[in-house]
């Protein structure tokens, strides 16, 4: 510690800061002003790509992750210009920094696999913010999608986020893909109501229900004739984004109505017979 604070010393290291700062400080002006004004410039070439994407109705994901992608390319281009400037060897840094990324891919191998799945999801579309999905077993709608990983939100508002590997190595299921969706009910009645009668009633239903698309035109057929009932399926077309709605006001409907005009819904039920038996 005395060594340091020596005047000897310290008069030593002024010296040679001095000279060192004589020798290369136009190097160093140069080279932070090849810095700033380089990111600058990518900054102003971003913001002109992220503008020309939006004017083409670019998806927002996908402009935003291209966007950053290109942004830190461009920053790593100039950050290597600059130490140029300062005289250093780029070639033995470009090789030592190869060196170190090879170390850290290969003890990053399940980062960088999510990674490299974020880029498939995001350049091929196979959802997008907004999207209500099912993905590695878990159903919710996409808040974001990010490097490594993608982000729901599930209907009672719980937040799970899913590696982007888990995603595309499993099925997706992507429910708010198309503008309609059908609706696939099983309605039964007892093996002693009149089919026909139920039919219409299924009929007047369906044709009458807010919502319930008239093309495609609905189906209403007897599919099976079960247990303990005959049932039918009811299979009207709606809007998406109305599904839940109308699925729910038709079973609703179905059962006041059936209990209104007296026409039975079983449920599952077994008759024992016992017979005594003769002495």
């Amino acid at each position: 510690m005395n060594d340091i604070l020596n005047p000897e010393f310290l008069q030593q290291l002024a010296e040679t800061a001095i000279t060192w700062i004589s020798i290369n400080g136009i190097n160093v002006l140069v080279a932070l002003l090849f810095f700033v004004v380089g990111r600058w410039v990518a900054k102003r070439i971003i913001a002109l790509m992220r503008r020309g994407m939006l004017r083409t109705n670019v998806d927002e994901t996908l402009s935003s992750f291209l966007c950053n992608i290109a942004f830190y390319a461009m920053l790593a281009a100039v950050i290597i210009a600059a130490l140029g400037q300062l005289g250093l060897n780029i070639t033995s840094f470009l090789a030592v920094l190869g060196a170190a990324g090879l170390a850290v891919g290969l003890a990053l191998k399940d980062s960088l696999s999510n990674f490299a799945a974020g880029v498939m999801i995001i350049l091929l579309r196979f959802f997008k913010k907004g999207d209500y999905v099912t993905i590695a077993g878990t159903s919710g709608t996409v808040e974001s999608i990010k490097i490594f990983n993608t982000f729901l939100t599930t209907p009672d508002n719980q937040q799970v986020i899913v590696p982007n590997a888990g995603v595309l190595s499993g099925t997706i299921v992507n429910v708010t893909a198309k503008d309609t969706r059908r609706i696939d009910l099983v309605v039964g009645i007892g093996y002693g109501d009149h089919i026909p009668k139920a039919k219409s009633i299924l009929e007047e239903i369906v044709t009458g229900q807010e919502g319930v698309l008239k093309d495609p035109a609905p189906t209403i057929a007897v599919s099976e004739l079960a247990d303990s009932s005959v049932n039918f399926v009811v299979r009207p077309w709606c809007r998406t984004s109305d599904y839940w709605k109308v699925r729910f006001a038709l079973i609703e409907k179905i059962k006041l109505t059936f209990d209104e005009q007296g026409v039975n819904i079983p449920f599952p039920q077994m008759d024992v017979h016992l017979f005594k038996e003769e002495q």
